[in-house]
């Protein structure tokens, strides 16, 4: 019987189709992607392929932005279900209700957000660009949504500006703690200790290196060293043990899982392609102004 991934890549060549496949993701999922990175990199590389299908192997705000970067394409997000916890915690209310409780205030949403928060923001940014987007925006009070350990990690690198934060988080990073890398660190003296800034503080603090995903895996091509404790998503650990075997790559004591991300089978890969589902319909004014939020990250950076 023929294998799902061999009918799979039939599909995607009958269906002019790409697959797109955030870190994040289950390893079958990853080996069958076209492309695989974080989420932003993968809505650019949306915009650029030719293929006029993508399946985007990720959570919903993913696959709506690459829809919002990709207006004439197709964009199925293969579980419809898989969502971001962290997106969902904040409402257009309550964006609302901190503009009114802070006018004059600039908003800079995380690209981690839906397509409404993103369409009623002043800019987007991603973890890797957050620090530039918010030093360069003009003026002192910053709106940041939705993460707060995000905002409270650029807030020390910017200490000159005020940073309004809303208690939203990702609830894999949030669970990291300071006692479980240090217990890594004693298992492990000579490993590098690189962490996501969507952590707590208490666990950035004691960081060699805060890098988003895609630094990450520039970071441990290029060091020198062969041991790295790795606070994040253990998705992004698999990745770097297949591109990088000589190397060795810990989690910060127990792995740490995104169920949302992991709810993507390569059996869902497949109906969504053959059944072209499901897919992201967006409202096009909507859509323009988030787009216009996203454009505007490149000015500031």
């Amino acid at each position: 019987m023929e294998h799902l991934s061999q009918k799979i890549e039939k599909l995607k060549r009958r269906k002019n189709a790409i697959i797109l496949a955030h870190n994040y993701q289950v390893e079958e999922v990853q080996l069958v992607s076209d492309y695989l990175g974080d989420s932003l990199d993968l809505s650019r590389k949306a915009a650029e392929v030719e293929q006029a299908i993508i399946v985007f192997a990720g959570v919903k705000f993913m696959a709506e932005t690459a829809k919002v970067l990709s207006p004439r394409k197709r964009v199925l997000l293969p579980r419809f279900d898989a969502g971001c916890p962290m997106a969902d915690m904040i409402t257009v209310d309550d964006l609302h209700d901190l503009k009114e409780q802070h006018p004059g205030a600039k908003v800079v949403t995380y690209v981690n957000s839906s397509v409404e928060i993103k369409a009623e923001s002043d800019v987007c940014c991603t973890s890797a660009n957050a620090v530039k987007v918010v030093k360069n925006i003009d003026g002192h009070e910053v709106i940041f949504i939705p993460d707060r350990n995000l905002g409270a990690y650029i807030q020390t690198k910017i200490p000159e500006k005020k940073i309004i934060l809303f208690e939203g988080y990702c609830y894999v990073h949030n669970r990291i703690r300071k006692e479980e890398v240090e217990e890594m660190k004693k298992q492990y003296p000579r490993a590098s200790v690189i962490v996501h800034p969507e952590v707590r503080m208490e666990v950035i603090e004691i960081a060699d290196e805060v890098l988003s995903t895609s630094q990450m895996l520039q970071y441990v091509g290029q060091s020198k060293n062969r041991e790295f404790i790795v606070a994040t998503e253990q998705g992004l650990l698999e990745r770097m043990k297949r591109e990088h075997p000589e190397k060795m790559f810990l989690p910060a004591l127990r792995p740490k899982i995104c169920s949302n991300m992991k709810r993507t089978s390569l059996k869902d890969i497949y109906d969504s392609l053959n059944e072209e589902k499901y897919e992201i319909i967006l409202d096009d004014a909507i859509s323009k102004k988030a787009f216009a939020a996203l454009d505007k990250m490149l000015k500031y950076t």
